[in-house]
């Protein structure tokens, strides 16, 4: 496998099992962060002593073209281009709607919907050139029907999200398939942080299986998504949410 992939958004959580998933199956991976450099550079480390592949670990904003360019340029030097973009980054500023700030709004908007066109944008040339390459844009339910009043901001760039999804699968065609998936409550440490056991049972109840799902569950789906065996799916969001249902 000489496909390199590149995971925003990947030092922890979601990010972080879709790269070990993505290096088992033999992709050369990038991981994204923008804070986390000391769990990017040990997940650099273990994917690099375990796997065997190509692996870098580089810092840039998502949300400003000019680092996304800087990041993206050094991939090229350095592994030849990006094949698979995941694009996984984002923010979840929650507070209440009196204390929201416009400032806030705009920061979630620019790191979970700006982001992502910037680095689509940053990868298609090298794509286009090959006539191949596979995006995954990481969305939530949260932008489809399960709203949470407290993060009105994240459910909003989600659903823009979806929204982008749709105009670029139509843009990049025939050989450059963007889909996107949407996790419901997956058990990241940053997810269930600070939840009790009265919360959790209220939220998984809502869930037809009647548990919150693993990172790894969603990683299994993105390696899905972007092998040959799903060469025919194209322009969709797929959900992964255990049957949730309904809001809070």
């Amino acid at each position: 496998m000489d496909q390199v992939v590149l995971i925003t958004g990947a030092a922890n959580g979601i990010g972080r099992a879709i790269a070990l998933e993505l290096a088992k199956h033999h992709y050369d991976v990038v991981i994204n962060y923008l804070t986390s450099e000391a769990r990017a550079l040990e997940l650099q480390k273990t994917i690099s002593e375990t796997y065997g592949v190509r692996c870098l670990a580089i810092r840039a904003d998502i949300s400003k073209e000019e680092e996304v360019d800087a990041m993206v340029s050094e991939i090229e030097e350095k592994l030849g281009g990006v094949d698979v973009l995941i694009n996984n980054a984002a923010v979840d500023l929650s507070n209440l709607f009196h204390l929201k700030t416009a400032d806030e709004f705009r920061r979630t908007l620019d790191v979970n919907v700006v982001g992502a066109y910037n680095c689509a944008k940053r990868v298609y040339p090298h794509m286009k050139e090959k006539e191949y390459g596979r995006i995954v844009n990481i969305s939530s339910t949260n932008g489809i029907n399960t709203y949470y009043p407290m993060c009105f901001d994240y459910d909003a760039s989600k659903a823009a999200l979806n929204s982008l999804t749709h105009d670029l699968a139509m843009q990049f065609a025939p050989h450059i398939h963007v889909n996107a998936i949407a996790p419901g409550f997956i058990g990241t440490e940053k997810e269930l942080e600070g939840y009790d056991e009265e919360f959790l049972k209220m939220e998984t109840d809502k869930i037809l299986v009647r548990r919150y799902g693993e990172p790894e569950e969603v990683a299994y789906l993105v390696c899905f998504l972007i092998s040959d065996e799903a060469n025919y799916i194209n322009n969709t969001i797929l959900r992964i949410d255990g049957g949730q249902y309904g809001s809070c």
